[in-house]
């Protein structure tokens, strides 16, 4: 008995659903992962929206995060094989396109609104706190430079959005976002309380100028987070609010030309330790370095440029309001499914081995805000006006 062949005129139809099988294959290995990370992600905005939540400066990046770590460390591991795919594609790929799109938040314009002054408090704050958190983290406390790198980066500009940006930059793992993340959390929420009552103090010692306008510069250039920014300024007036997010939306911008110097800094560091590495000894007790040139491999962060490119397109008021309005929820949901798929990646036994030490140096980075973020806004004011 034969089997008839199938027809010429059949074997394109059936090529043709083979390649779209084939083409379908990564969708479904990526979507069970998509719909946790998501529904966790909905779960948090939902929560975010809670008004006692909001007035205590929790986003829903940082909800996010938190759920994530609690089903990850209960009931995800038991389905972690057949959607670990589509959170590693949350925790990375989203990511990029979430930080991207940030960019709808911001506008040149923002930079006139505080002003020469408040655009160089923002600089010396982010850079002496970064520098801070390297020196003290990596050379007095011991840490690995990738987990001080991500607390630096995290109290220096944004809290959790700038951790997250910086963790394809400095390579790092998944409990290591996560211990850096919670820093931001703690202190954050701190400043949320603490702040109204230096504002008090303040009345009264001067140290920081400007009044409720200078103050609330002081407030966006040293909090962590936005939500922590929005939630301190409310608490001392609408004035003092106002400022503060602009002067925190300018601190955000340097985010894509830190990325990238920090980007060009690691790739030379590395070059310089691969060169000792790789030195030889000889009879007359100094060293040969090897032949071949070692060029440093420089990690370009392509997604801070399209940030940069993002801002100044906003910039030009193209785009309806409605539009940035719902593009900008989609941001904050693609955010929130990346801080999600973090924390399903991420186990307790990993944060406990951190230690102490990530939140001593947390603690000494906020020291630092507090005080030298006050000394930084009184001499910018006295020397710029």
């Amino acid at each position: 008995m034969t089997t008839a062949a199938p027809s010429r005129s059949s074997a394109p139809a059936l090529a043709s659903g083979g390649a779209i099988g084939n083409a379908m294959d990564p969708l479904l290995r990526l979507l069970p992962g998509l719909l946790i990370s998501g529904a966790l992600a909905a779960f948090a905005m939902a929560l975010g929206r809670i008004g006692w939540l909001q007035d205590h400066g929790f986003s829903a990046l940082t909800l996010a995060i938190v759920l994530g770590m609690l089903v990850g460390n209960t009931v995800y591991p038991r389905v972690a094989s057949m959607s670990g795919a589509g959170v590693n594609f949350s925790k990375q790929n989203l990511l990029r396109l979430g930080v991207v799109l940030y960019g709808l938040r911001l506008t040149v314009q923002d930079i006139g609104h505080v002003g020469l002054a408040g655009v160089a408090t923002d600089a010396l704050v982010l850079g002496s706190t970064f520098a801070l958190a390297c020196v003290i983290g990596i050379r007095w406390l011991g840490m690995d430079r990738k987990t001080a790198m991500l607390i630096g980066a995290g109290s220096s500009i944004c809290g959790a959005a700038a951790v997250m940006a910086a963790e394809p930059v400095v390579k790092a793992r998944a409990e290591q976002v996560t211990v850096a993340v919670a820093t931001v959390v703690v202190f954050g929420t701190i400043a949320i309380f603490l702040y109204p009552l230096l504002f008090e103090l303040n009345r009264q010692w001067q140290l920081v100028p400007g009044g409720t306008d200078g103050f609330g510069i002081y407030v966006g250039s040293t909090i962590h987070e936005v939500a922590q920014v929005v939630a301190a300024a409310r608490s001392v007036g609408p004035h003092a609010a106002d400022t503060a997010v602009i002067a925190k939306m300018v601190r955000v911008m340097m985010l894509a030309p830190f990325l990238i110097m920090l980007s060009a800094w690691l790739a030379r560091d590395d070059a310089r330790r691969t060169v000792r590495m790789t030195s030889v000894p000889v009879a007359n007790e100094h060293t040969a370095r090897l032949e071949a040139p070692i060029k440093p491999k420089l990690a370009v962060p392509w997604f801070a440029f399209a940030f940069v490119g993002v801002v100044l397109f906003n910039s030009l008021n193209l785009l309806p309001p409605s539009v940035v309005a719902v593009t900008t929820e989609v941001d904050t949901i693609l955010l929130a499914m990346a801080m999600a798929a973090l924390g399903l990646a991420t186990h307790i036994s990993s944060i406990r081995k951190a230690g102490i030490k990530p939140l001593l140096l947390a603690l000494i980075l906020f020291t630092w805000l507090v005080v030298g973020g006050a000394l930084i806004n009184r001499w910018v004011f006295a020397l710029i006006g």
